[in-house]
């Protein structure tokens, strides 16, 4: 892999140092810097009495500026277009299609393939409700955060990792567009329940029945616990509400379209790869890898998840609702 280059500010202080009489071990110590590098720096600057980055050799780029300005305009316009389809249109305006050629002119633009960051949809009305919400929760206490007992429901795919998508996007630009945010509570509750096919109000209630109240005498929340849940219809509807209120559970008003709030989509992240590297092959196998690699979890992981709650509202207010590193 390649490594970042040292800043020219960096690389004369260790010409100074060197001139002071500093010996390259002393040197490297103080700038936290390998001898080797320290050493190249100081031969280049001996050589060509400079130590900024010189021309590198290279041939000439096969593409014509018309070809890159094309292309540049091309990802520009869709970011998730592919190396393949770029090759066709190069093609035909009878330039070079070799993917690395195509790739290369692409980079001297600053646009690079990233994978693309799952953001939610957000219109202003969506906005405004999370940073209101955001500012309001902010000023909730500890012992108020702690009995809260979180949910959150996923897909894992038996055969490799949920798609993921590339774009071609500057550094820095992740986050571009628009976001809002959404663990368990003091400790993770660890319930994996497995749904099989289409999942309804009534198989949503059944699942409250068979596992919150459980879930929450077990992590000792007392009775006046919270409970989180999003607002799919299956959870809003009658029969689940009418559970809740019977069973007199109190649940966290919540927000649409607020994945970077709720640290559970860090915990799934974390199952899907874990799952993924021991490569099941039925699905009596792949639901039995699932609850074994909940369990291995480490509980420090889920207590740090935990406490990034207030920093995730946080970063909701200071980003106005826009997307956030959660």
């Amino acid at each position: 892999m390649k490594s970042k280059e040292l800043s020219v500010d960096l690389r004369d202080r260790f010409v100074l140092r060197h001139k002071s009489g500093d010996c390259y071990r002393e040197m490297s110590a103080a700038l936290k810097v390998p001898v080797s590098t320290v050493a190249s720096i100081i031969c280049k600057w001996k050589k060509f009495k400079t130590t900024r980055t010189l021309p590198r050799a290279g041939g000439p780029s096969k593409l014509s500026d018309r070809g890159k300005r094309a292309l540049v305009r091309e990802v520009t316009k869709n970011p998730m277009v592919t190396l393949s389809e770029l090759q066709r249109p190069s093609v035909e305006r009878g330039e070079p299609s070799r993917r690395t050629t195509i790739s290369a002119a692409i980079h001297q633009s600053g646009l690079y393939g990233r994978v693309a960051r799952r953001k939610s949809l957000l219109n202003k009305r969506h906005m405004a409700a999370c940073l209101e919400f955001a500012k309001r929760h902010l000023k909730d206490s500890q012992t108020m955060r702690n009995k809260i007992l979180w949910s959150d429901k996923t897909k894992i795919e038996l055969f490799g990792v949920n798609a993921r998508r590339h774009v071609w996007r500057k550094p820095g630009t992740a986050h571009h567009q628009v976001v809002a945010a959404s663990c368990y509570g003091d400790v993770f509750q660890r319930r994996l329940v497995r749904i099989k096919g289409k999942m309804t109000a009534a198989m949503y209630r059944d699942i409250l029945d068979e596992n919150l109240l459980q879930s929450a005498l077990d992590l000792r929340l007392g009775r006046r616990f919270i409970f989180q849940q999003d607002n799919d219809p299956k959870h809003t509807a009658k029969i689940s509400t009418e559970w809740l209120q019977d069973n007199s559970v109190n649940v966290l008003e919540w927000l649409s379209q607020s994945p970077d709030l709720n640290p559970i989509e860090h915990l799934w992240r974390d199952l899907k790869m874990a799952v993924h590297r021991r490569f099941p092959s039925n699905l009596m196998e792949f639901e039995r890898c699932c609850k074994e690699e909940l369990a291995k979890l480490a509980k420090d992981r889920c207590a740090k998840l935990v406490a990034s709650y207030s920093k995730r509202l946080e970063a909701v207010i200071a980003a106005k609702c826009a997307s956030t590193k959660y």
